[in-house]
């Protein structure tokens, strides 16, 4: 049993001792004795050679936690392991200069095996950070352009007449809330963080509940621009989804699911449109926010049409597509400029435009980063909002 085990060591460790080792050619001169290790001798190689490769194991591990010690929490996986190895090696080490080469060589394996599992939490771990702080970019990213939202809500409502102080009491609170969250990160104090984070949250749910309050006297208070840019919107919408399921019925497509949705938009634009020209604002604004659901669904598989048309683009050849894309918005940007000299009011296609060059810009940030996924949805943006100021382009000209 003995051996079996020792021969298993071997296996496991690969080829530890040189084949040379094990048998010397004799010379056709001279008789060369072959070389014999006795059992102790084998064991003795075998448990050098391990204790030798442990300490070097031991060495590289310790860099990596002695400077984070401290930080790690009791019950770490890392700790739990790197004492367990800790504890292994020094046995090993007092077996081998004992002479208990075999007990030293099972215990090499053993420390060596929670080294490796430290090494391998501490990989991970890094990893997760690296999420983290994405995570954690991403998420201030988003609370500025929130709290920019807020400010212009404000302001917006200020000129309407419309009460602002709770939501201007709850942005001042939630912001300082926020700010408090940042300055624990920044001191490293990630446990502090993660309770300033929930009172945060807290007081953004407060200011997002009012938020929505503002929003909706605000949009009431402009009704009339409100429904006049749905109105635009969605017959364009409607144009280009018509195009879009003959296109796929030519291919032999099914789309009588896609017909079922434009039917329905049709019937609200319908009445939104009936109320517009009665000028009862406000009721074709209920019928807008009451249709809500539908009508984000509608944009939303719109916005997938582009996709899969972006999608087979880039399959074909990236590198056309954005070229194609480029030289579209700047044919498009010297057409409106056209446009505006001859008097046309250009500001809203100049938006779309704008907005339809940055969302290329970010599809092929991400297409760098391997995000394809992503990257077509911004590409799919990019061509709606193309295809909008071409037939506004078209119209006027």
């Amino acid at each position: 049993m003995r051996w079996g085990a020792l021969a298993l060591v071997v296996l496991l460790l690969g080829s530890l001792i040189p084949l040379s080792m094990a048998q010397d050619e004799a010379s056709n001169t001279t008789e060369i004795q072959q070389l014999t290790l006795d059992n102790a001798t084998r064991e003795q190689i075998i448990a050098e050679h391990l204790i030798n490769q442990l300490m070097k194991l031991s060495e590289f591990t310790e860099k990596r936690v002695e400077p984070i010690k401290d930080k790690l929490p009791e019950n770490s996986t890392i700790l739990i392991h790197y004492e367990k190895a800790e504890e292994y090696k020094e046995k090993a080490l007092e077996e081998f200069n004992n002479g208990d080469y075999y007990n030293s060589i099972l215990d090499a394996l053993t420390a060596m095996h929670h080294y490796k599992i430290v090494l391998r939490e501490l990989k991970e771990g890094k990893e997760k950070v690296e999420k983290a702080r994405e995570w954690i970019r991403a998420e201030i990213v988003r609370t500025i352009q929130y709290f920019k939202f807020v400010e212009k809500t404000i302001h917006m409502a200020e000129k309407e007449g419309i009460d602002v102080s709770d939501l201007t009491r709850l942005y001042n609170e939630t912001r300082q809330a926020y700010k408090v969250v940042l300055e624990d990160i920044k001191a490293k104090d990630f446990e502090k963080a993660r309770e300033d984070l929930q009172i945060a949250k807290e007081k953004k749910a407060q200011l997002d509940e009012e938020l929505r309050k503002v929003r909706k006297e605000l949009a009431y208070a402009n009704a009339d621009k409100i429904v006049k840019e749905f109105l635009i919107r969605t017959e364009k919408g409607i144009t280009f989804a018509e195009r879009a399921i003959q296109e796929a019925k030519k291919r032999g497509i099914d789309t009588s699911e896609a017909e079922a949705k434009l039917e329905e938009i049709k019937a609200i634009y319908e009445q939104v449109k009936n109320l517009a020209e009665q000028e009862k604002w406000e009721d074709a604004l209920t019928v807008i926010i009451e249709n809500k659901p539908k009508i984000d669904a509608f944009f939303r598989s719109l916005n997938k049409i582009h996709e899969r048309v972006v999608e087979k683009k880039i399959k074909r050849d990236v590198s056309a597509f954005l070229r194609e894309m480029q030289d579209r918005i700047r044919k498009d940007a010297r057409a409106l400029q056209e446009l505006k000299n001859r008097g046309v009011d250009t500001r809203r296609a100049e938006i779309e435009l704008r907005t339809a060059a940055q969302e290329l810009q970010i599809g092929l940030r991400l297409l760098k980063e391997r995000k394809p996924a992503l990257a077509r949805e911004h590409f799919g943006i990019a061509l709606r909002l193309l295809y909008n100021v071409e037939q506004f382009i078209l119209f006027h000209s």
